[in-house]
């Protein structure tokens, strides 16, 4: 446990020693901001430099009397002793040191530890004689090197050695203001706001990929859903739309061949016909009236949803097709849940249907028994004129029906029977927990 612990350790410790992925590039009006910055700096500290030589943010070597706290003044000159006015040209920095403490703050976005590095040294060089638009570029530097490297922990690293730095090469400086002001505590103040900021820009970058991967995530399933909506009404028109368009088209061909011979057959056949295309359209105005209609809105008018209770129906319509059909059924005590009662149903359909489709002569069986928690459910049938199995179409109803099924945690079986024929099984839970 613990060598997992300290391999974690050294993992995230790995982690955070690497380099940051590279930033998208800066843009043009960034740029252009460093740019005007680092010159304006520049001017401001040649301007300084010049017109007050030595006013730098410190006070090296002061002699305070230890009773005040105000330092002492200068030493009387001995006698004979000339006393010079002090050299301003001495105390002033050379201007191409001035210059670089502020130039370098043009890249402080595209090479932020590098142009700290170069401001910090040149700073320190240049010691009591730095102003303190110097102290400023530093503290700009130092900001820049923790917000915008890439090497986040180097950037802290080098923060703090350079805040030991300076409070070494200042250490016997007073400040201009109180002691909290000087140089390397500065530092170490920019340093700290800058790690907020930096912390903060991430947290906020995490955020907005986190947003990005939900919107994604909620897009996709909305796609999904879509596409599973799609096919459920593709199977609901399907289950709907194949039994009544196959029923109909065997009694009009049967119409049709006993016309002239047999007029009352045919008009039996054709009533059939028309009793077909009724259910046909009162089962389609019941599924798109549920398409087109609001959420929890009342649907007056419209039939309810097929159920075995109405089998004895279907059956007939099937029987009336030329395919005799027996029935045993059994169900439970209980009232069956609405989704169970109708995928019961539309198994049975789907089964009659295809035995009228592929194997016309056959004769067919439906068996519903129930036990204590499955509703079981086979049709079979004796095969075709020449006692083959049926041929199946393309697949889509066995399909569907294995989809709807599998909603309520059944399963469907479909193939040819060992005694000849086809055989349809399915097993669907019936009790509500």
């Amino acid at each position: 446990m613990e060598t997992e612990d300290r391999r974690d350790w050294r993992q995230q410790l790995i982690d955070a020693l690497r380099p940051e992925p590279k930033a998208a590039p800066l843009s043009r009006r960034a740029v252009r901001v460093d740019v005007v910055l680092a010159v304006v700096l520049t001017v401001i500290a040649l301007f300084v430099a010049v017109r007050y030589p030595g006013d730098g943010p410190v006070n090296i070597n002061p002699k305070a009397d230890v009773g005040t706290g105000v330092p002492a003044p200068p030493p009387p000159p001995d006698p004979g002793q000339v006393v010079e006015p002090p050299d301003e040209e001495s105390a002033s920095a050379p201007w191409h040191l001035v210059v670089l403490t502020t130039l370098p703050l043009a890249a402080r976005r595209r090479y932020p530890l590098s142009q700290f590095v170069v401001v910090l040294g040149v700073a320190l060089a240049i010691g009591s004689s730095a102003s303190w638009i110097t102290v400023l570029a530093c503290v700009i530097a130092a900001y820049s090197a923790v917000v915008y490297s890439r090497y986040r922990i180097a950037a802290i690293a080098v923060l703090v050695v350079a805040a030991a730095l300076s409070g070494f090469a200042f250490r016997n400086a007073e400040p201009v203001l109180p002691g909290w002001s000087s140089p390397g505590f500065v530092l170490l103040v920019a340093g700290m706001l800058a790690s907020l900021v930096r912390f903060l820009q991430l947290k906020l970058v995490s955020s907005r990929d986190r947003v990005a991967e939900l919107q994604e995530a909620q897009e996709e399933a909305m796609r999904r859903a879509v596409e599973e909506e799609r096919a459920r009404i593709a199977a609901e028109l399907h289950d709907v739309v194949t039994h009544n368009v196959s029923v109909m088209v065997i009694q009009a061909g049967a119409a049709r061949k006993v016309m002239d011979v047999v007029p009352e057959q045919s008009k039996e056949a054709l009533l059939a016909v028309e009793a077909g295309g009724r259910a046909a359209m009162a089962e389609l105005r019941h599924v798109m009236g549920l398409l087109a209609a609001p959420d929890h809105e009342k649907l007056d008018g419209l039939e309810p949803q097929p159920g075995l209770p109405q089998l004895d129906a279907l059956v007939s319509r099937v029987r009336a097709a030329g395919t005799p059909v027996s029935v045993s059924m059994s169900l439970p005590p209980d009232p069956l849940p609405q989704g169970v009662d109708l995928a019961a149903y539309r198994v049975v359909q789907e089964a009659l249907t295809n035995t009228i489709k592929h194997a016309r002569g056959a004769e067919a069986a439906v068996a519903i028994g129930y036990t204590d928690d499955w509703l079981e459910i086979e049709v079979t049938d004796t095969g075709g004129d020449n006692g083959s199995p049926p041929v199946e179409s393309n697949g889509r109803g066995h399909m569907g029906l294995r989809e709807r099924l599998a909603v309520y945690g059944g399963e469907l079986a479909a193939g040819p029977n060992p005694a000849g024929g086809y055989k349809v099984t399915a097993r669907i839970p019936w009790r509500t927990t």
